[in-house]
Formats: structure tokens, sequence, C-alpha cells
């Protein structure tokens, strides 16, 4: 479960991190970018995706290395 939580963990950061760069720069990556209903509040969903791989990070800790 922790190795779950930290993939997750991860994958949503690097989303967010993404959805950040697409918003400061010309490149055009990232699933925030592709959510329409997302449209106009891309960089608040960003920083909620890093937000929340921060907490997949800190439950995985502190989950311990037993599971």
């Amino acid at each position: 479960m922790r190795q779950l939580l930290e993939v997750l963990g991860f994958v949503v950061v690097v989303q967010g991190v993404a959805g950040l760069v697409t918003e400061f720069t010309d490149w055009h990556w990232g699933l925030v970018r592709r959510a329409g209903f997302l449209d106009g509040y891309e960089i608040y969903a960003s920083v909620a995706l890093l937000v929340l791989g921060v907490a997949l990070f800190a439950v995985a800790e502190r989950r311990g290395p037993g599971g």
C-alpha cells in the first residue's frame, strides 16, 4: 500500500508541475490543460495537485515500511 501511495503521489506531483509549467511557458503537456471544466482555474488546480501529492507522500511515510 505504501508503494501505491508513493506512486500516486509522484504522478499527482508531476501533473501539478506540468500544469504550472504549461501556464507559465509555451509547453503544452499535462492533464490539467486537457480538462475543459478547469478553464480559467488551471493554476489553482495545479497547486491543489501539488498539495495533494505532498499529502500522499506524507501518508505513505506515516504508514511506515511494514505497510
